[in-house]
């Protein structure tokens, strides 16, 4: 009712914010989709109208990206001089600002006007912080944007973090906000539901209880799940992910901290024949692993066989071979001392995170499987794949590569580029927060690009980058137990929220 009583394409496009950040927006996908599909059309008039209104102007662009539209960046010349800088009478405070800073995380490569805009409106906003103390809903909202964009976060914590400020917003929709709240407790158990199911399998598997020095890992496994796959009705896809991610920490720490090159040479060799005689050329604690990821594997085809009528083992069997090979190549730059290339570390290294094994699985999981889809990830792994994996890669070595090391690990992105370049270590944590900024906008254009996949699949895809952001934030959330992943966790997976009184 509300879509259809709201008349003014503003508003209409407020609603839609608001819907998407309290994580409502899967009960109104078609009417978001006929909204913006309205407002796409009209924009030569709607973008003329807001011609003055920086902060109209900046949402509008946000959405229409966000959602695949292909929208210049020349909306935001008439806001800019010269120079590049925001006109004066154009500024019209923290909120224009924040939207503008807001829609340049879904800036494109060489739009350097999108890029100018960002620094600036940072630089202004970091002002506002210290000058305007009156509007303290929208002051959070600035200085939660500085930390981390909106674009770059996970969904579903954004969603439990926006509805305690919402809240506190004085002209606020008491009736969304009852919905969110009710909606967030549904799908809390919903989640709790799915968590039950894969603790009992894990237990069933025995493979955290057996192989005493792999991390057993399995709530941080379903949070990375849950950051992928965010829609409520996916609890399938969620349950078999977290399997994935579960088998990729062990298989991982098989390679990273326990194997010696010749078992790991043994290992690999066993997945790429994908044959369960093959384990009687394993050590024990191998055989265990193997056992494990060969009946898994071979399941989860089975079930897709069976709903989709198409065989994708053999898809299985390649991504789950070439990340092996990938563990093994850097197993055996440890055992020699040898540091690569930056260029070399990340060929490799973007299938050594894992991102193309549990992409290609959710893929099978969430989307409708077509031959066309199989085939362009068989055949060379997908653009959104690859750039989603870079991020992940890179933000993990940015969390863990002191970490790492320690533990006795190959030299990661930032000794590479600091043994290649001679830079100082912070020089090389800039350059790779850089190629981070670089790989967002290449997403970006994926995401408004025809593609064989669904939008749902491609999200998953931009999730798997989210999360990782989230994970790798202040260190390694996933390696090392720490505080503020068991207070995501409390409140994702176990503390409902009280409606207002």
């Amino acid at each position: 009712m509300m879509f259809e009583n709201v008349v003014d394409p503003l508003e209409k496009l407020e609603l839609i914010d608001t819907i998407q950040r309290l994580g409502l927006s899967y009960h109104f996908g078609d009417e978001i989709k006929k909204t913006l599909k309205n407002i796409s059309i009209e924009r030569g008039s709607t973008v003329a109208s807001n011609k003055d209104n920086l902060y109209a102007t900046a949402l509008e662009f946000r959405l229409l990206r966000q959602h695949g539209y292909k929208v210049n960046q020349d909306v935001f010349a008439c806001f800019m001089d010269e120079v590049g800088d925001i006109k004066a009478s154009h500024n019209q405070g923290c909120k224009g600002l924040l939207n503008l800073y807001e829609a340049s995380y879904h800036s494109l490569e060489s739009e350097t006007m999108l890029e100018n805009a960002r620094k600036l409106a940072a630089k202004l906003l970091k002002q506002c912080l210290k000058e305007n103390n009156d509007h303290q809903y929208l002051l959070m909202l600035v200085e939660h944007a500085l930390e981390l964009p909106l674009h770059w976060r996970m969904p579903r914590l954004e969603a439990r973090w926006f509805i305690d400020v919402y809240e506190k917003k004085e002209d606020k929709n008491p009736i969304i906000l009852e919905l969110a709240i009710l909606d967030y407790n549904i799908v809390q158990s919903m989640h709790q539901n799915d968590l039950r199911y894969a603790s009992t399998w894990w237990k069933e598997l025995g493979l955290g209880k057996t192989l005493s020095f792999a991390r057993d890992r399995l709530m941080e496994n379903f949070l990375w799940s849950v950051g992928m796959i965010n829609t409520p009705q996916d609890g399938k896809g969620r349950r078999i992910q977290t399997k994935v991610n579960a088998l990729i920490t062990v298989i991982d720490d098989v390679y990273d901290v326990y194997g010696t090159l010749d078992e790991l040479e043994l290992f690999t060799d066993a997945v790429e024949r994908w044959d369960i005689n093959e384990i009687q050329n394993l050590p024990y604690y191998m055989k265990i692993c193997y056992h494990a990821l060969y009946n898994s594997v071979n399941e989860m085809a089975f079930d897709t066989l069976k709903e989709q009528g198409i065989d994708v083992l053999p898809f299985l069997k390649k991504v789950w071979t070439n990340l092996c090979k990938s563990y093994l190549l850097e197993a055996k730059w440890y055992y020699i001392g040898y540091t690569p290339t930056l260029r070399e570390y990340i060929d490799n290294a973007w299938i050594s995170i894992s991102g193309s094994v549990m992409l290609g699985h959710s893929y099978l999981a969430t989307d409708l499987i077509t031959e066309e889809g199989l085939h362009h990830i068989q055949k060379y792994y997908p653009d959104i794949i690859y750039w989603s994996s870079i991020i992940v890669r890179l933000t993990d070595d940015l969390g863990t590569s002191s970490y790492e090391l320690q533990r006795g690990d190959v030299p990661k992105s930032i000794q590479c580029y600091m043994n290649e370049s001679g830079a100082s270590e912070e020089e090389a944590r800039d350059h790779i927060r850089k190629l981070i900024d670089a790989a967002w906008k290449k997403m970006n254009k994926d995401q408004m690009a025809k593609s064989p996949f669904s939008y749902t699949f491609i999200e998953v895809a931009m999730n798997l980058a989210r999360i990782s952001l989230l994970m790798y934030q202040n260190g390694d959330g996933h390696a090392i137990e720490d505080k503020e992943t068991k207070d995501r966790v409390l409140s994702l997976f176990v503390n409902p929220i009280s409606l207002p009184k």
